[in-house]
């Protein structure tokens, strides 16, 4: 009897070994219970639901609004075990030959490059290199002399006069260095850069003005107007940036600083549910959460941790809380709420507002967060 009870439990053993799925599938369970399996989860419906509803956005493929969008969905895409994002990714550069926006100056065309460039190192195909380099060694050999002086109209907007653009165009322009080792590519991304940071960026507050015009306007309780999504910008950028600045770059130590130093006044700035605001000094005006700044926010503060620049003992909390503000900002079907309009400066916020560059900060953010509980083993300081 003892030996026909050991025969049938080796069998069933071997069974559950053998037949495909069945280990697989208590693999998978486990993996989905775990911290980044949740993670994974939300992220996947939230890129579906994206992808699903993209039909319905009414802006170019490559503005930098979508963008944004490719740039979030190309760092989901690396962790994502369908490969349906990555296609999905290169199906639209080859829509349009992997070609910049249209404008050669503006920072904003050239926000797609930066998931051009990626996909380059992922498949090896020249195809999706040239253009963006063609594109930059043009603005390189022939420099705007614009003012910065921002107020509408293209001319304002050929060199980085607004702090949304230290997103967009820097991030390519380290990208294209390392992928060449040509200096010129460096040199010119620190010159432009450090002019918007001589503008924008307050010493006192230690935020970036959104633009020039903003320097003697006050919010209704009389602090100045630092743009929540404005700063998540430049906060994004930072992260881009230093993921591409190797460690012996010559100007890589003013960028972490100015990354820590905006992460610290930052986190201050999160309110009790983990979100931030529209106006980072005046919350009270715009009570309502606001999902892009929050997204990056989030991730760079996550990235912060991974890369050892802040105290994980110190940020983790205000990334746990801001994740969670974060989920709980997504609808029961992948859509993602609370996210500002396209505009310049803070502005109301509803539940059902959505925009693709909320989604492409919320996938940054995930994808961070992700790395962060894969590697929480480590600590790091």
């Amino acid at each position: 009897m003892r030996k026909t009870v050991v025969k049938l439990y080796t069998f069933l053993i071997i069974t559950f070994l053998l037949i495909p799925g069945l280990s697989g599938s208590a693999e998978r369970d486990r993996k989905d219970s775990s911290d980044s399996g949740k993670i994974i989860r939300i992220m996947e419906k939230v890129a579906d639901w994206q992808i699903a509803n993209q039909h319905t956005v009414k802006s170019h493929d490559l503005r930098w609004t979508n963008g944004t969008l490719y740039i979030g969905m190309m760092e989901w895409a690396k962790i994502a075990e369908n490969g349906k994002y990555r296609q999905w990714l290169i199906d639209i550069g080859r829509r349009h030959g992997w070609q910049p926006h249209h404008r050669m100056y503006n920072a904003d065309d050239v926000a797609v490059c930066q998931m051009y460039l990626d996909m380059y190192r992922l498949e090896g195909d020249k195809r999706m290199f040239d253009p963006t380099q063609a594109r930059t060694e043009w603005v390189i050999n022939h420099p705007s002399i614009a003012n910065f002086k921002h107020g509408g109209g293209d001319l304002t907007t050929e060199r980085w006069t607004w702090c949304d653009a230290l997103f967009m165009a820097p991030p390519v322009y380290v990208q294209m260095y390392n992928l060449t080792g040509d200096a010129k590519y460096l040199d010119f991304f620190d010159r432009e850069f450090r002019m918007t940071y001589d503008l924008l960026y307050d010493q006192e507050e230690q935020l970036f003005f959104r633009d020039h015009r903003y320097f003697d306007q006050k919010e209704k309780n009389g602090e100045k107007i630092f743009w929540g999504r404005g700063n998540g910008w430049v906060l994004g950028g930072l992260v881009k940036i230093l993921k591409e600045l190797p460690e012996h770059a010559y100007v890589r130590d003013f960028y972490k600083k100015l990354f820590v130093e905006m992460c610290e006044r930052v986190a201050r700035l999160q309110d009790d549910e983990g979100y931030w605001h529209a106006s980072l000094l005046d919350p009270a005006s715009y009570p309502n959460p606001e999902t892009s700044s929050s997204g990056f926010f989030v991730y760079a503060l996550a990235y912060g941790i991974n890369s050892g620049l802040l105290d994980k003992e110190q940020f983790l909390p205000f990334v746990k809380k801001g994740w969670t503000a974060l989920e709980n900002a997504v609808f029961p079907d992948g859509k993602l709420g609370w996210v500002q309009p396209v505009g310049v400066d803070p502005q109301a916020t509803g539940k059902d507002m959505t925009e693709v560059y909320g989604v492409g900060a919320f996938l940054l953010a995930g994808s961070e967060l992700y790395r962060l509980e894969e590697n929480k083993d480590t600590h790091k300081k």
